[in-house]
């Protein structure tokens, strides 16, 4: 595909910038809310919920994804996503007596979430909104709000504020599990960021140039990985793209898998990566055209990440790839047809 004359050169577009101003924003997020956020995890850690629940949409759901296997993984706390429209359309009372609800937007302007918000509250919830935009309605609904930080994000495709949500997250998780290695692999992310972001992914962006479709798989702290990189090729290259757990493409999905069809594989340092692993393996004895972000594969990253850290730099490398081949493919990133930047649902 020839792109259009009047597309902009891959490194002009806003989601480029943006994406290379991911390591600054999360350096100023730390430092901006490290207060808040001690205080926030000594209450939890005084006062322990029963469970969490989380509610988001869009990049902010894969955000969600990430914070249920890290509470999961480091507070051994059960963590699920609840559904907006259960309040939004069928107006049910949740029963969230003693759990933490934790709410994560870019806008806080979406009219289900703030809704949802609203009502785990009055359900007795402790309510902590992530949002971008400190004084925005989920962020009044809430009980906490940890700001993003972000700063302004123009580009319809949201990606400093998914990686500010995943750092929240991470900050959020150090603190209350009091995780000293957690909390220096944290400090460190915005110099894996910078010292990732040059590595060379371009067999990733002449591989799926011509691509209609894909598979796009992680696990445990990965799955949010492969969620926010195939939403972003969806919205972004106008390219079909589906993400699995490495363990649920093995059952009904790899029926779908030929010689040369592409897979996009995340394999953090953690117990999950053997089994990733051996099922990309299993794809590439099948003739699938493979590739595996991580330790030792093919897309390079920084070299021993933190698992709860590796997520973050691989979705921020992937990010540069997505927008090279948007312009590779003749679409413009900042500009997905259809799309807008806030999506108010009901």
């Amino acid at each position: 595909m020839t792109p259009s004359p009047a597309l902009p050169a891959a490194a002009a577009t806003r989601m480029y910038q943006e994406i290379g101003e991911s390591a600054q924003a999360i350096a100023r997020q730390l430092a901006a809310n490290r207060e808040r956020v001690a205080a926030l995890a000594a209450a939890l850690r005084r006062d322990p919920p029963r469970f969490v629940a989380t509610g988001a949409r869009g990049s902010s759901d894969n955000a969600a994804t990430f914070a249920k296997y890290l509470f999961e993984t480091r507070l051994g706390l059960a963590t699920a996503s609840a559904a907006p429209s259960v309040q939004s359309i069928y107006a049910v009372t949740p029963r969230l007596e003693g759990a933490l609800f934790l709410a994560i937007s870019q806008s806080g302007r979406s009219p289900d979430l703030v809704a949802q918000a609203e009502a785990a509250r009055r359900a007795g919830a402790r309510v902590v909104a992530m949002v971008n935009v400190e004084d925005a309605p989920l962020a009044q609904a809430a009980d906490h709000v940890l700001p993003l930080h972000a700063g302004p994000e123009l580009s319809v495709a949201a990606t400093k504020s998914f990686l500010c949500s995943l750092a929240a997250i991470v900050h959020l998780a150090a603190e209350w599990a009091d995780d000293a290695g957690l909390r220096a692999a944290l400090a460190g992310v915005p110099a894996a960021l910078d010292a990732g972001w040059p590595l060379d992914w371009s067999a990733l962006v002449d591989g799926l140039a011509e691509a209609r479709s894909l598979f796009v798989v992680g696990r445990g702290l990965g799955l949010a990985a492969a969620q926010e990189v195939a939403l972003k090729l969806k919205e972004t290259c106008a390219l079909h793209a589906e993400a699995f757990s490495a363990a649920e493409v093995q059952h009904g999905p790899m029926a779908l898998v030929e010689a040369g069809f592409p897979v996009l594989f995340f394999a953090q340092r953690d117990d999950t990566q053997g089994s990733t692993l051996e099922v990309a393996a299993r794809f590439r004895a099948r003739g699938a055209r493979v590739w595996v972000a991580g330790d030792g594969g093919d897309l390079p990253l920084a070299p021993a990440l933190d698992p709860a850290i590796a997520p973050l730099a691989a979705v921020h490398r992937c990010y540069g790839a997505i927008n090279a081949l948007a312009i590779r493919r003749g679409r413009d990133p900042d500009r997905p047809p259809h799309l807008r930047k806030v999506t108010e649902t009901l």
